[in-house]
């Protein structure tokens, strides 16, 4: 009976301290995200005194789609350090705006590699038993204890290469360039297997630069910035015995 009584209070002890080390079997992550691309620049767009918020500016015709991929890795549960890279189109038109006689268009092509840091401010309720179970749950009942929300910020870069048209090129449009980018954002994952994460992430960048869609004016008061509205799927790796991921 004694024995019985210390087993209990052993395991009564033991278990919340490895559910909270659970995550260290699951510190890597392959994350990849498909979503549309916002882009602000000289080109397009209303003027600040018809345009509360930038809202009017946000329309089909600016609308173009990025692909990024990333590598996760946990150096806490609330705290990720991610290498992100990007390919994304960005595109901008004065066909609806404050400008639609200057009649300029451009299209943009940019690669972005970046490094970040992620802070989970919301983690889950749901983590720890489902790394090592595999029964499905119950959506309903268990979204709000199966969803993290986190913010993410660092420093990246830009490669980009502009495409014209005939009136942007007759005005000395710049083709293309390499211009640092400072990322930030919000994002909510769902914990939905002991592997599979599905999430939504909001992310902006505001460029070093002003030239993204070739083109500056004695007007403008400010760099270039676009947005990135991505669906992300996430897929974790376990952690090998050195600390690598462990793709079996």
């Amino acid at each position: 009976m004694k024995r019985s009584v210390l087993i209990i209070m052993i395991l009564y002890l033991t278990i919340p301290f490895a559910n909270g080390q659970l995550w260290r079997m699951r510190r890597w992550e392959a994350v990849g995200g498909v979503g549309p691309t916002f882009f602000f620049g000289d080109i397009g767009g209303f003027s600040r005194t018809k345009n509360i918020l930038g809202l009017r500016d946000m329309t089909y015709l600016q609308t173009r789609f990025g692909i990024n991929g990333n590598l996760k890795y946990r150096l806490s549960r609330e705290v990720n350090l991610r290498l992100s890279l990007t390919y994304s189109l960005l595109h901008a038109t004065d066909d609806r705006g404050s400008n639609e006689g200057r009649s300029f268009e451009a299209t943009t092509s940019a690669f972005e590699p970046a490094l970040l840091g992620e802070y989970y401010f919301i983690k889950n309720q749901a983590e720890n038993s489902y790394l090592f179970t595999r029964r499905r749950m119950n959506f309903l009942s268990q979204l709000l204890k199966s969803l993290d929300f986190y913010a993410f910020t660092g420093i990246g870069g830009l490669a980009y290469s502009v495409k014209g048209n005939d009136a942007l090129v007759a005005r000395g449009m710049t083709n293309g360039g390499f211009t640092a980018v400072i990322p930030g954002g919000l994002g909510t994952t769902l914990i939905y297997s002991p592997n599979i994460n599905f999430g939504v992430e909001v992310g902006g960048r505001y460029a070093l630069t002003d030239l993204l869609d070739g083109y500056t004016s004695q007007y403008s008061k400010a760099n270039d910035v676009y947005y990135f509205l991505n669906l992300t799927v996430t897929y974790k790796l376990k952690t090998g015995p050195h600390g690598l991921p462990s793709f079996r």
